[in-house]
């Protein structure tokens, strides 16, 4: 069994729900491919990490709210604190992904890709080369932070001498790089619509993080289309948005229903 953890921000926090239901039952990936929110987390389980312990990790963060803070204003890029203060965290100039990886990942995640239990592939977007990159080996943190470099939040990051930006622009469900080393290929997609209709007004940034998402979903409706993964999970996250991070406690808990569904579809699946 192989994992594609796709991208969709905050509401990528859900991936930790089918984490823990493999733990449960017993089954461990022999590959995981994942795109920005979904390399931030499947790196530390790629690691070694189980899903319970990154589910830990992650409320710890979001329940310290003063420890949060610090570790955003240490991923700044530049800027003085007052002008992270003001801007709310918006300032797409002021966040460094390659410090946030730095001060949110794991201390059991690795500097390197060979250092991993399970084969990661970490998706990002080259730049100038107008397509994706799928990143195997070398420095493992570099190409986490490259992947979930969204533009208009973060700057791009060099990963060897190319210009990277964020995975789901060019592969937000990257199911197709792991379908040929398993039998069963799992992918979890997070960029789906909200849960219910929706008339609120948006400001300008979530009406831009929305429109990534809009084009996340396009991208993979049409993959779906040409071959789609033995299961799909769409864990019912739609109502969160992008930065909703410190609403962690509440995606998970909105993700729980997932677990019986992966239990009924892989249990048949194994059982067939």
């Amino acid at each position: 069994m192989a994992l594609a953890l796709g991208g969709g921000g905050a509401r990528g926090l859900a991936h930790i729900a089918v984490l823990e239901t493999l733990d449960e039952m017993g089954i461990r990936p022999v590959a995981i491919a994942g795109t920005s929110i979904g390399a931030l987390i499947g790196a530390p389980y790629a690691a070694g990490m189980s899903g319970k312990d990154i589910r830990k990790h992650v409320t710890a963060l979001a329940r310290d709210r003063a420890g949060l803070f610090s570790k955003l204003v240490a991923a700044r890029a530049g800027g003085s604190i007052g002008s992270l203060i003001a801007s709310g965290f918006r300032t797409a100039s002021l966040i460094d992904a390659e410090k946030f990886c730095a001060q949110f990942l794991p201390d059991a995640v690795p500097e390197t890709f060979d250092a991993l239990q399970i084969p990661l592939t970490v998706i990002a977007s080259d730049l100038y080369a107008r397509r994706e990159a799928a990143i195997s080996a070398g420095a493992l943190r570099p190409a986490v932070a490259a992947s979930m470099a969204i533009p208009g939040l973060s700057r791009p990051v060099m990963v060897e001498g190319r210009v990277m930006v964020d995975g789901g622009a060019t592969n937000p469900l990257p199911f197709d790089r792991v379908r040929a080393i398993a039998d069963i290929v799992i992918a979890v997609d997070v960029a789906g619509p909200p849960a219910a209709d929706c008339t609120a007004m948006p400001d300008s940034l979530e009406c831009y993080f929305a429109t990534v998402l809009v084009m996340a979903q396009t991208i993979i409706d049409e993959k779906l289309k040409y071959g789609a993964p033995d299961i799909v999970l769409r864990p019912n996250v739609g109502i969160f948005r992008t930065l909703d991070f410190l609403r962690a406690s509440a995606i998970l808990r909105a993700s729980e229903p997932v677990k019986a569904e992966l239990r009924e579809k892989l249990g048949s699946l194994l059982a067939a």
